[in-house]
């Protein structure tokens, strides 16, 4: 909480500079934006949280439901520009308990609240540097924010081949090829996660990713964003494919889950795709990860995660800002120690504001190999943000 504590304390501090800005912007999804009188400074503040109910049940006579209501999220976020507007900055902290995870050693024995603290420059009108904590550039669900997915939850494929977020330096470029526009970035970090304090005198994690936009840019950033909130008018695809190699990963997989006694070199490829038009939208992503050496390790009882996912899904934006929209999504673990997932989702979803101001719900089919019943979910989420 000390962090906390300490940034409360500067934004104080600096409230009366803030109070005599020039303008003071505030709008219902955009947040709170004060500008310094002389255009040295700007601070914009936004806060988000949701409400999550959960029900599941295995399919076995008599079997009964695990019920469950939570906040799922619940963030500060602060962003703007410092002495010059290419110079931009961002932090972003997590203080629900759900959101937190880890607190060991490696991480001084402290709640991980610090989503995001980085600088990001822009050396060229195509060309940005970015230093501090964010997220890799991984699958393209992963990058999504929390706040804009097409479902209550990202996919199991995410949740168990993603890169999350990682300390280091990034470099983002882009360019066009006629009407097309390609991307390409670049990033090096510790490997580790985020908010570990402790150096397990492993190697360094390298990360690339690649993205080809066909017939352009989509409206207001729609490829990162779930449903085609924007409407698109013309057909827009973005092709993506990338790659990390995390030296000597100490955890299980690799910026996330526990710190094991043993070290792999871990591999994750991963490929995916957003289309969108007149309502209509698809995303598509296959991850797969490797180890050096088995990634069992010798106790016969840890194992680093590693397998491959597919996950599909579409769904269509009526006039009424009311979304159904399907996901297939599938996972093949490499090791003898866990189970393949196959899971089928229902999700029906109404748009107030965009993303900012929505309820969501989805119904899951799970059907995990080995088990001898099948199990429901059901989730219902309310998200706000100011």
């Amino acid at each position: 909480m000390t962090k906390i504590y300490i940034l409360f304390f500067l934004i104080l501090f600096s409230l009366p500079q803030l109070l005599k800005a020039q303008v003071i912007q505030a709008k219902f999804g955009k947040g709170i934006t004060f500008t310094a009188p002389d255009s040295s400074m700007s601070l914009k503040f936004t806060t988000r949280f949701q409400t999550l109910f959960t029900a599941e049940k295995p399919l076995e006579d008599g079997s009964s439901i695990d019920k469950n209501m939570q906040i799922r999220r619940f963030r500060l976020k602060f962003d703007g520009f410092a002495f010059d507007p290419r110079l931009e900055y961002k932090i972003e902290l997590a203080l629900s308990n759900r959101d937190q995870f880890g607190s060991g050693e490696q991480m001084a024995n402290a709640g991980s609240i610090v989503l995001d603290a980085f600088i990001n420059y822009a050396l060229k009108d195509n060309l940005e540097l970015k230093v501090g904590q964010f997220k890799l550039p991984g699958n393209r669900e992963r990058v999504i924010s929390s706040q804009a997915l097409q479902f209550v939850d990202r996919s199991l494929v995410n949740g168990s081949y993603n890169l999350d977020r990682d300390l280091g330096v990034q470099l983002s470029h882009n360019f066009n090829i006629g009407n097309a526009v390609i991307r390409d970035i670049y990033a090096v970090s510790l490997g580790e996660g985020r908010n570990v304090t402790t150096d397990d005198d492993g190697g360094l994690s390298y990360t690339a990713r690649l993205e080809v936009l066909p017939f352009g840019n989509f409206e207001d950033k729609g490829d990162y964003f779930g449903s085609d909130l924007a409407r698109e008018q013309t057909p827009k695809l973005s092709l993506a494919g990338g790659y990390n190699f995390n030296d000597d990963a100490s955890r299980e997989s690799g910026q996330l889950g526990d710190f094991l006694d043993e070290t792999r070199d871990m591999n994750t490829f991963f490929a995916d795709l957003m289309f969108k038009y007149k309502g209509w939208s698809v995303l598509s992503e296959y991850m797969n990860r490797t180890t050096t050496k088995t990634s069992i390790l010798s106790d016969n009882e840890s194992f680093f995660e590693t397998g491959e996912g597919l996950n599909i899904q579409s769904g269509y934006l009526f006039k009424n800002n009311i979304e159904i929209a399907g996901r297939y999504t599938s996972i093949n673990k490499f090791t003898s120690m866990d189970t393949d997932i196959k899971e089928y989702t229902l999700g029906v979803s109404k748009y107030f504001l965009n993303h900012n101001l929505k309820i969501q719900s989805d119904l899951s089919l799970l059907d995990e190999e080995g088990l001898s019943n099948e199990s429901m979910r059901f989730r219902i989420q309310m998200e706000l943000g100011l």
